[in-house]
């Protein structure tokens, strides 16, 4: 039961002809004239990226890319657990464990896992080196459909806990951005005998106000911020309640329709990307941007991947105060106000970005990089 088992991706090539034929037979439904981007996806702009996907993106180069680096599965908890483990050439790096979140994968991170694991190749400090863990969360993707229920992101820290002490990793460091920004802190709470610090980015939870907040206790950055909420939750989080209320229902349409599956995704990454009036495919490789789509379409995870929202919303749980020293980076398109992070967080880092937006891997992993290396520095 606790084997650790070498795993490859091998997608069998008559799920790529059915796909093509998909592609190809897409019924495609009106438009309004001159809407944009206001009513969802403009239909020229999903013909364009779905006529690429079908004559121009190479899976099997993205398949052979993701093959290149050393993947494993494990079953934690009667759940399959895919995940990446990448050890840094220097002996004495600190293990740290990368979370992603919805809508994104595993693919998220591959800018960041070289620089990260050896900093002397990238013009680093052999010193910052990391050995990394990159898991695919339970649903998602190459982790395959959840069984049951109850996967909320409690329960997936305390998975998190098991995997990292059957890797040998009894002192290890934790990052993680959108649902990885709430399994992180989580990590703090379950496994704080062995959490030496946590880092997040593109947080919610745990981060934010609810309800009303007083405009004269906030700066400028935080009314900002601020209002960015109030508009995500009037104008953006349908799919939030539609995944945290009938994620089965909406299964069939993502499950059956790779088209259907791609806007739903393109959609959040043209409004969550920095700056938020660019297209997505400007700021994150197209090729990116499909690899990740295909890891939900050719795993049939969509609907397993959108029973997290309601696990967690039904989960009943609400974080309670962590002591784990916590690191967080708020970007362009990010949320996070540092005074209501503290309540629930022990708040020893905090950097304000004016670039990049909520996959900061993706869009500035540079940056990204460079903040998970200073806030650790201070803890190894």
């Amino acid at each position: 039961m606790n084997d650790i088992k070498p795993y490859r991706i091998a997608i069998p090539q008559s799920d790529l002809d059915d796909l093509d034929q998909r592609l190809h037979n897409v019924r495609w439904p009106d438009e309004l004239p001159g809407v944009d981007w206001s009513y969802g996806v403009p239909r020229t702009y999903l013909k364009n990226l779905t006529q690429y996907w079908r004559t121009e993106y190479d899976w099997r180069a993205q398949e052979k890319l993701l093959n290149d680096l050393p993947q494993f599965t494990t079953e934690i908890d009667g759940q399959n657990i895919h995940f990446i483990h990448v050890r840094s050439p220097e002996p004495d790096a600190l293990p740290l464990l990368l979370t992603h979140g919805w809508p994104g994968s595993i693919v998220e991170f591959l800018d960041v896992i070289a620089p990260l694991t050896d900093p002397a190749a990238h013009g680093g400090d052999p010193a910052d080196a990391f050995h990394l863990v990159i898991p695919s969360l339970p649903g998602f993707g190459l982790s395959g459909p959840t069984r049951e229920q109850g996967w909320h992101t409690l329960r997936i820290a305390k998975a998190w806990a098991q995997l990292m002490h059957r890797l040998g990793y009894h002192r290890y460091a934790a990052q993680g951005g959108d649902f990885g920004a709430l399994v992180t802190p989580d990590l703090g709470r379950v496994d704080p005998d062995h959490v030496i610090g946590l880092h997040v980015n593109a947080a919610t939870v745990g981060f934010i106000p609810f309800g009303d907040v007083d405009q004269d206790e906030l700066t400028d950055i935080e009314r900002a911020r601020q209002a960015r909420q109030k508009l995500y939750l009037e104008d953006g989080s349908a799919y939030f309640q539609l995944q945290a209320t009938r994620p089965q229902t909406l299964a069939y349409a993502l499950t059956d329709s790779p088209v259907g599956q791609l806007a739903w995704i393109i959609e959040k990454f043209k409004e969550w990307t920095h700056p938020v009036h660019a297209l997505p495919d400007t700021v994150i490789d197209r090729d990116r941007l499909i690899t990740n789509v295909m890891l939900y379409w050719l795993t049939g995870t969509a609907g397993s991947a959108a029973r997290i929202y309601y696990e967690n919303t039904h989960s009943g749980d609400w974080p309670h105060k962590t002591d784990i020293p916590t690191g967080v980076a708020v970007f362009a398109e990010d949320i996070a106000i540092r005074k209501y992070a503290e309540q629930t967080n022990t708040i020893t880092h905090w950097t304000d970005f004016d670039t990049g937006g909520h996959f900061a891997a993706l869009e500035v992993p540079d940056l990204l990089i460079t903040d998970v290396r200073q806030f650790f520095r201070g803890l190894r």
